[in-house]
């Protein structure tokens, strides 16, 4: 493995569930103390970024549910207290919970995946959650997923969720929000959901309607992250960011992305640096390790809710406020979902609100990296080069030379070997 020659600050890893993370977001915004705290029962919980987000915010989990080894690994090293149930579809009730959360599977909703909407296997097991509240009301419901969902087989998916909602007397509000408003350097838009009976969810979730934050910044000082995976179709190119961390290739192949560093230097992030991407602690998915590959840690980062994001709503639900003023429209049977909508009670309507409900900087994207990334290969760069070079896609500028440059040097050092 050849690693960029590239000096970084170095992380302190997390040893247990009291540790706390050494994120932007604490120092960028001053919270005040939660005026409510809940118990949480967490399905489909992955490595528990819902849970901890919440955890942060002054709630406390009282059950997870979670069947994948690896992520069962990384729950019971990080919430060592709290039960973890493995089938949802044995889970007989939510226990003492007062909230529900699930980023129930999106394997068959996400444009990387399937797309085979709610009839796929894996994403109609939330059925499952919606016949345990049958059973089981709870005062919040708080669920996400991938915003691919709003369009898929004309939104079917998503009608399922919210007239599942209805149907059990619940209100319901969702927005798609971006992780880079809470000042992670990632460009991740994900649809949240919160539901209730008892309370209006828009004064939990429609709140702030910022716009993206921007940096003035000399050309040499920026770093522009991209898939190197694709190169036909798109890039996913990103200023001072990351594109959307993936759960891994259709062959189930970690595929981090690639970054473009001031340096001219082509690197891939350390995984250590991709949970922090996620707002976790760096090596909060070490124990996955136990039971798995290493590169199974990339699938369980890219599958993972951003914790600084469920920290945020972690907030919001202990402290409830009026919701921004922003234009309404009914929707109509037949319409394509908008970024936000609601129903509490009087039909669905749309919401014109930005994806930013706050705009925290973050960091410069190659500031941001505390540890050392690893050089993008020959073979991957040749690859990413020849499509990208045959594709009618915008060439930014001094990107091809770039990567020309990379290449060479990658052969240099191959040939040295």
């Amino acid at each position: 493995m050849v690693v960029a020659n590239l000096s970084y600050k170095r992380a302190q890893p997390i040893n247990n569930f009291a540790s706390r993370t050494n994120d932007e977001t604490d120092k960028a915004e001053a919270h005040k103390p939660a005026r409510a705290s809940y118990r949480v029962a967490g399905l489909f919980a992955g490595v528990g970024g819902i849970e901890w987000g919440l955890h942060k915010a002054g709630h406390s989990t009282s059950l997870l549910c979670e069947i994948d080894p690896a992520a069962v690994a990384v729950l019971k090293a990080r919430f060592p207290k709290v039960p973890v149930h493995l089938d949802i579809g044995d889970l007989p009730n939510l226990g003492a919970a007062e909230v529900l959360t699930a980023g129930f599977p999106c394997q068959d909703l996400s444009q990387a995946g399937q797309t085979k909407g709610m009839s796929g296997k894996k994403s109609s097991l939330v059925a499952h959650v919606f016949a345990l509240l049958e059973k089981q009301s709870v005062k919040w419901v708080v669920l996400e997923n991938v915003p691919f969902m709003l369009q898929l087989n004309k939104g079917h998916a998503l009608d399922f969720v919210t007239s599942s909602l209805e149907n059990l007397g619940y209100k319901w509000a969702y927005r798609v929000i971006n992780s880079r408003a809470f000042g992670l350097p990632q460009r991740r838009e994900r649809v949240y959901f919160v539901a209730s009976k008892e309370e209006d969810p828009r004064r939990v979730l429609f709140v702030g309607n910022e716009e993206p934050t921007t940096q003035q910044l000399n050309p040499k000082d920026q770093a522009f992250g991209f898939y190197w995976t694709e190169g036909t179709r798109g890039l996913g190119w990103a200023t001072n960011a990351i594109p959307t961390l993936k759960s891994g290739s259709t062959l189930g192949i970690a595929s981090p992305p690639a970054i473009w560093l001031p340096s001219g230097q082509i690197v891939q992030p350390d995984i250590r640096d991709a949970e922090r991407f996620q707002g976790f602690p760096a090596d909060w998915t070490l124990p996955a390790e136990t039971v798995a590959k290493r590169g199974a840690r990339w699938r369980l980062v890219g599958n993972a809710v951003t914790v600084n994001a469920a920290e945020w709503l972690g907030r919001r639900l202990a402290n409830p406020t009026a919701p921004a003023v922003y234009p309404e429209v009914a929707l109509r049977k037949g319409q394509s979902w908008p970024k936000a909508a609601f129903n509490v009670g009087e039909g669905r309507f749309s919401a014109s609100l930005s994806a930013w409900p706050v705009a925290i900087q973050s960091e410069l994207l190659s500031q941001f990296l505390k540890f050392p990334p690893k050089l993008l290969s020959e073979r991957a760069t040749a690859g990413f080069l020849s499509r990208f070079k045959a594709s009618t896609l915008g060439k930014p500028v001094g990107f091809v030379d770039a990567l020309e440059n990379h290449l060479a040097q990658m052969r240099g050092v191959a040939s040295l070997v």
